[in-house]
């Protein structure tokens, strides 16, 4: 069997380009550059696919938006800490050993129930620290009720959650960097 193009790309279409999400685009893209100004960083965690998301956004940040960046995806990193504290306790753990007054906690998680990621959530907010999360599935996910900036994509497809969330991600640096076509060098 062979998916419709026409059909799988329309899920895009609905999710990418729901005018209500351009306004809270705009406003995170706002905080970010306050976020900037005043020399906090972003701290990226996620699992999987989400953690690669979380790299490369954490790169990109850094980069070319000029506000560093740090994701917790190193696997020595990973494994010391899961072995320390465990696996549901490892984020919350490293964000204790890695985190600075004001950094902005970005968290992505598809099904926004990962206990790793909500642990950390809990303690950024127990810290005093923003949480910002991109999930999918469950419009009542667990890391999406915990977060004080929320993007939600309305979809079960891993493929489709996962690239909405790197395509919101990208517009996010472009804002900080001011255009969408520039030297990355």
């Amino acid at each position: 069997m062979t998916l419709d193009p026409q059909r799988y790309f329309l899920n895009y279409e609905k999710l990418i380009f729901d005018e209500k999400i351009y306004g809270k685009l705009a406003e995170f893209a706002d905080i970010l550059k306050v976020t900037r100004a005043s020399g906090a960083r972003l701290i990226f965690a996620g699992n999987g696919a989400s953690s690669s998301i979380s790299s490369h956004a954490a790169l990109d940040f850094t980069k070319q938006g000029k506000l560093e960046a740090l994701t917790f995806t190193d696997p020595a990193l990973v494994s010391a800490y899961s072995n320390d504290f465990g696996f549901e306790n490892a984020f919350a753990e490293m964000f204790n050993s890695y985190r600075k007054d004001g950094d902005l906690i970005v968290l992505v998680s598809t099904s926004g129930n990962s206990a790793n990621v909500v642990n950390l959530a809990l303690r950024a907010k127990q810290l005093g620290h923003t949480v910002v999360s991109f999930t999918g599935k469950s419009a009542s996910n667990e890391l999406k009720q915990n977060s004080d900036v929320a993007f939600w994509v309305d979809s079960h497809a891993y493929n489709i959650v996962e690239n909405t969330h790197m395509i919101w991600l990208g517009y996010l640096i472009d804002s900080l960097v001011g255009k969408e076509v520039y030297a990355v060098s």
